[in-house]
């Protein structure tokens, strides 16, 4: 079980925050490789990922926090707390409305494989954006719609946000900050969730283990997307999702 723990933890540290789609590859490693594991662990793995998004922006989450307290929504920092909350709205009336429908496609290979070529239709159409505008309260929809339709495994949330706000002629920064504050509700929200249907026991090692490397590749994961935005080369993840993709749909 150690082992499972420490692949699984590297596929989602690697995998949630790379536009590469963290549900649709953990589907993969479930229905191809065999593994099975507890809800908990699964729930933890992406609380290990989640984590890292804390280290990386404390700053901004620690100002946004406080300017909410305040209702403070005039501010810089208030006004992106408040696109947030906006941003949030589909994924959880999506979440909820059809939340049998997107766990059904979790054991269909044909839709993650079709979805990560979409992904990579996403990712490649980047190549021809630019822009240095802010963000503002419509592309917060937007991009939140993006991140709604991301319930879709193989379809990935953090490239169809970040694509989303590149179409839109969003700033890299601006984007890649928006799109990763965005996950934290909507990845709290699912887990606080699917720990409703918890049952069973989970050995705690592995699951420790599982969770503290997904926490560490996750962030190293941020940090080399960033880079990667940042040098105009978001667009090469296309070539990964349309391999993967490929393979899945001669498979099925």
């Amino acid at each position: 079980m150690i082992l499972e723990a420490i692949f699984l933890g590297l596929v989602q540290g690697l995998t949630e925050w790379l536009p590469v789609s963290s549900s649709g590859h953990l589907v993969m490693a479930q229905e191809l490789l065999g593994i099975k594991v507890p809800l908990l662990f699964d729930v933890m793995l992406h609380f290990g990922t989640i984590l890292a998004v804390f280290a990386l922006f404390w700053k901004d989450i620690s100002n946004i926090l406080k300017s909410l307290f305040k209702f403070d929504f005039k501010s810089k920092d208030g006004k992106l707390g408040l696109y947030i909350i906006v941003g949030n709205i589909p994924i959880a009336l999506a979440g909820y409305s059809l939340h049998d429908v997107f766990e059904s496609f979790f054991s269909n290979l044909f839709v993650v494989g079709s979805a990560l070529i979409v992904t990579g239709i996403l990712l490649f159409l980047t190549k021809y954006t630019q822009g240095q505008r802010k963000l503002n309260i419509h592309d917060s929809i937007l991009i939140g719609i993006a991140q709604a339709f991301a319930l879709i495994p193989g379809l990935s949330r953090s490239g169809s946000t970040i694509s989303t706000g590149l179409f839109r002629g969003l700033n890299k920064e601006s984007i890649f900050k928006y799109s990763f504050l965005i996950a934290i509700p909507a990845v709290i929200g699912a887990n606080l969730l699917e720990l409703n249907q918890v049952l069973g026991e989970v050995e705690l090692l592995p699951m420790i283990v599982g969770t503290t490397i997904s926490a560490i590749v996750g962030y190293l994961s941020l940090k080399f997307l960033f880079r990667m935005l940042q040098e105009g080369k978001f667009y090469l993840f296309s070539v990964y999702c349309w391999i993967v993709g490929a393979i899945l749909l001669i498979l099925v």
